[in-house]
């Protein structure tokens, strides 16, 4: 059978000449938007000069942090490019950051939604906390619910001996792997899954033993982070959301499914036997108590789960390599360890008695803060830094450039946890050199658990344990490169051979 020819009109208008005509009202239109920007008062932040319908989009490596930082070097601390359509404004120094987190946090507190996620902005809106596009009033009750009943001081301080029990459980299954290789990074990622699993749940989700159960949810995960900040054409070229061209909406919506699936069956048990005024013995207790629908609660539980789980195990996985890589610093930590650590079984009471533990973690989380940049939206145009800001722009702080530029710290390339014991800067989003967890009205909701966790596992894992690598590798070989997703996690997993130390 021959094939079938083309009709005229679609092999006229597929001719270069017809492609171009069709290309120019679009031209047009983003030429006449551009130059009416350019008429403002203030010129936009500088950067690099765009192409036509494209803009910078060519000029972006696969490591997004890596391309803007260098940009940054180029351009100056805020800078902006053109990804297709969208404007995209970068902050890479402290004052940068505090111009936009703290002198303007009003107006540039709002987030994009990303076109991947198969939700509209609208729903989005009515469940979510992370993800929500405005700070409105519905949202500043989820923000003050998880406050008030999971992440205030009371309630911290009773979830202790939750946490140290998560711990001993940790120890345990190490234990048993002594001489054997284990993958560090999921082995974390169990612990600080199911500790925050019982916050809201009451029970583990996952066990040290089904490696391949873990895997396969941490692998899911790490997928569904990896979309979040995929580069996808409609997210530059509105105008081609509905069509999904990349596939990536459909992708999202089949690991959510996959995720929201793992306590469907607990919550309608419990939905089943809930009684209003009965004792609330967790979070899913407060969201029943308060008449949240099944969105509300896996929306939710998914975003306290993933905020808590992978950057904690991506946090832990970094700071442990560069404690091995640093034969030095992990003796010093060891020692302040074994000496304020009485007993063989740590409590959450004695991190506070670690000085020099707290300075590797913020040594580490400057170095590899587990999030590469904080994500915010113009509600307004506003006047930042003597640069226009254009309202829907994009706004990126790049807290990975802050945490390595030579104007802020001395070797900033050079892991040395000792440059924090004579310095009061803290990473609880005052302090705008280091802000791993965000400031403003956006700043990690979880921040006060999620710094007693990261001391509580680094210390646990360093007290009860030496490690080696396999095959008596050296520590200084260790890869230390970056994979680029929603949080920064080595590229190459941290194998290592645990042995129980004699204490």
């Amino acid at each position: 059978m021959q094939k079938m020819d083309q009709t005229p009109l679609a092999s006229t208008l597929l001719s270069p000449p017809y492609v171009l005509l069709l290309l120019l009202p679009l031209v047009f239109i983003i030429h006449k938007y551009f130059t009416s920007v350019s008429s403002k008062s203030r010129p936009l932040p500088p950067g690099p000069r765009p192409w036509p319908i494209i803009g910078n989009i060519h000029q972006i490596g696969k490591n997004l942090h890596i391309s803007l930082t260098h940009f940054a070097k180029l351009y100056g601390p805020l800078i902006s490019l053109r990804l297709g359509t969208r404007v995209v404004v970068v902050a890479s120094s402290p004052m940068a950051a505090s111009e936009i987190l703290k002198t303007h946090d009003r107006l540039l507190s709002a987030r994009s939604i990303q076109k991947a996620l198969p939700y509209k902005i609208c729903d989005v809106d009515r469940v979510a906390i992370v993800w929500a596009s405005t700070c409105n009033d519905r949202w500043k009750s989820l923000r003050a619910l998880c406050r008030t009943e999971l992440f205030s001081n009371k309630a911290i301080e009773s979830q202790a001996a939750m946490r140290e029990k998560k711990m001993t459980e940790m120890v345990e299954f190490l234990s048993t792997k002594q001489g054997q290789v284990v993958n560090l990074g999921e082995v974390v990622f169990t612990c600080a899954f199911n500790t925050i699993y019982n916050l809201l749940f009451s029970r583990d989700l996952l066990s040290f033993e089904e490696e391949d159960k873990n895997s396969g949810l941490k692998k899911v995960t790490s997928r569904l982070m990896e979309l979040t900040v995929a580069p996808n054409i409609a997210d530059f070229y509105p105008i081609l959301s509905r069509l999904d061209p990349q596939g990536m909406q459909k992708e999202m919506s089949q690991c959510m499914k996959e995720i929201f699936a793992a306590w469907e069956s607990h919550v309608k048990e419990r939905r089943e036997t809930h009684v209003h005024g009965s004792p609330i013995i967790d979070f899913l207790g407060v969201f029943l108590a308060n008449d949240f629908d099944d969105d509300q609660i896996n929306w939710l539980a998914f975003e306290l789960l993933l905020a808590g789980s992978e950057t904690t195990s991506t946090a832990i996985e970094w700071a442990m390599t560069e404690l091995l890589k640093n034969k030095q610093v992990m003796e010093k930590a060891c020692e302040e360890v074994d000496i304020e650590i009485k007993l063989n079984s740590m409590k959450e009471s004695d991190i506070s008695k670690l000085e020099y533990l707290n300075a590797c973690v913020k040594e580490s989380l400057r170095l590899h803060p587990p999030v590469a940049f904080l994500l915010h939206r113009a509600l307004e145009t506003c006047e930042v830094m003597n640069y226009t800001v254009l309202k829907d722009a994009q706004i990126l702080v790049n807290i990975w450039a802050i945490g390595r530029d030579p104007s802020v710290w001395e070797e900033p390339l050079l892991f040395n946890p000792s440059r924090f014991l004579s310095s009061s800067v803290d990473f609880k989003g005052h302090d705008f050199e280091l802000i791993p967890f965000g400031s403003g009205r956006r700043i990690c909701v979880g921040l006060p658990m999620a710094t007693r966790q990261l001391h509580l596992i680094l210390a646990t894992l360093i007290h009860h344990f030496d490690w080696s690598l396999p095959n008596g590798g050296d520590f200084v070989s260790l890869d230390m490169t970056e994979k680029f997703g929603l949080t920064l996690q080595k590229r190459q997993p941290l194998f290592l051979v645990p042995s129980r130390r004699r204490l």
